[in-house]
């Protein structure tokens, strides 16, 4: 029975995120911020309209959200996370294979009935992800990830197709083909697309019927995967299981300059407990660290300065982790500094499952598994009553240069205080 590839990605995710937590945006022009309110990085369908560009500069746009009765939002990554989550586990209980591509994407992997036709599985799909989670989703359905990618795209932008395009079945693939640009090949970036202008290719389907010997001459192997996935040959197999992250990093701009060694050490802390929370949910474990901060790259006098160690005995614990940092913070930091940003970049990353223990720094068994439990109770309460519930004195009470969020919506889905009270 053949198989089918689907591309199920969420409409305009973050937006459509805050408006099923919140009803009243529905139908409204609504935007999303960047850290520290920076930037638009999310627009739903009626901002789009308007013509609001991504990456506007939020104090560029003001006026004009303003006059057009925008509803702004600052960047919610908790909901978020927590929505992608939920409709990953539901995406995975009706494909039979699926990867995880992004935060709103995955590549499923279907067989066809006896018929062929796949439009009852994803409307039926589509039905349900809006009724269990308030989110549109929109499901390309072709032979390989290249024409699930552009089936995708078709169903977004054909109002005719409901959110559903199946580029394997349908009467006639060229004339499809052809409306998609060049530059909207997933896999063809700004150089290849003028690389291939310059010869006359200048759509999806003329890069799939051109000769396969030009394209090998400038791409290699890659092009070649490229043209075969275009043609319906299933090239690029769906990633299961995911390599183990080398790093993990952790890093924020402040919301104010800060020019203080103690502010510095509180940013610090901050960013360690997160990046040994990322860590023990990788199962990982960090031979090494390195923290690092810099000033602006728009004010005069940039400076940027990074420090390094290396621990005795790879670690996910917090406590072993801020013992480790805490101490480069005096190497990075300079008086009359106006710090900008700063990070905290864990490396040469370990399996949980095997721990090299070192002659000079004894640790039993029986104290290792005391502090893996302790660990673990730690991150339980903060999933269960919100981040932040237990915290590290290091990391300070309510610093002001934590990151700006002046129009945060309620995380309704991962913090019992912020959960609607219904009065009847």
């Amino acid at each position: 029975m053949p198989q089918a590839t689907a591309l199920i990605d969420g409409n305009n995710f973050y937006a459509s995120c805050e408006q099923s937590l919140d009803p009243a945006l529905i139908g409204r022009p609504l935007v999303v911020l960047s850290n520290n309110d920076g930037c638009i990085v999310a627009r739903s369908a009626e901002a789009r309209a308007l013509g609001i560009a991504m990456g506007t500069p939020y104090f560029k746009a003001r006026q004009h959200l303003n006059a057009n009765n925008v509803v702004v939002r600052s960047s919610n990554y908790a909901l978020y996370a927590d929505m992608s989550q939920r409709l990953m586990s539901l995406l995975e209980a009706h494909c039979e294979e699926l990867e995880i591509y992004s935060i709103d994407e995955a590549f499923g992997r279907i067989c066809r009935p006896g018929n062929g036709d796949l439009q009852n599985w994803a409307r039926a799909l589509r039905a349900r992800v809006r009724r269990n989670l308030g989110l549109p989703i929109a499901i390309g359905l072709g032979a390989s990830k290249g024409q699930a990618k552009l089936a995708n795209r078709l169903a977004k932008q054909v109002p005719a197709h409901a959110g559903i395009f199946d580029l394997g079945c349908c009467n006639n693939p060229d004339h499809w083909l052809e409306t998609i640009a060049i530059e909207d090949v997933w896999g063809i970036g700004r150089k290849l697309a003028r690389w291939c202008r310059l010869r006359g290719i200048s759509n999806a389907r003329l890069l799939r019927d051109m000769p396969s010997g030009e394209l090998r001459a400038k791409c290699g192997v890659v092009g070649l995967r490229l043209q075969q996935e275009l043609r319906g040959h299933a090239c690029l197999p769906l990633d299961l299981a995911p390599a183990p992250k080398q790093e993990t990093c952790v890093s924020r701009s402040f919301s104010r300059p800060i020019t203080t060694v103690d502010e510095l050490r509180q940013a610090i802390s901050t960013y360690v407990v997160r990046a040994a929370e990322k860590l023990r949910k990788q199962q990982q474990r960090a031979a090494s660290l390195t923290i690092y901060t810099r000033t602006s790259p728009f004010i005069p006098g940039f400076y940027s300065q990074a420090a390094s160690t290396r621990l005795d005995l790879p670690s996910n614990d917090t406590a072993v982790l801020l013992q480790a940092a805490l101490p480069l913070v005096g190497h990075i930091f300079r008086p009359n500094r106006q710090l900008a940003k700063a990070g905290v970049l864990m490396q040469h990353l370990q399996s949980n499952d095997i721990l090299q223990t070192h002659l000079m720094v004894p640790m039993s068994e029986e104290q290792q598994q005391k502090r893996d439990c302790l660990m673990q109770t730690i991150d339980r309460i903060n999933r269960r009553y919100g981040r932040g519930t237990l915290q590290w004195a290091g990391c300070g009470l309510h610093p002001s240069w934590l990151m700006r969020r002046g129009q945060l919506s309620r995380a309704a889905t991962t913090r019992l205080s912020d959960l609607p009270v219904v009065k009847a």
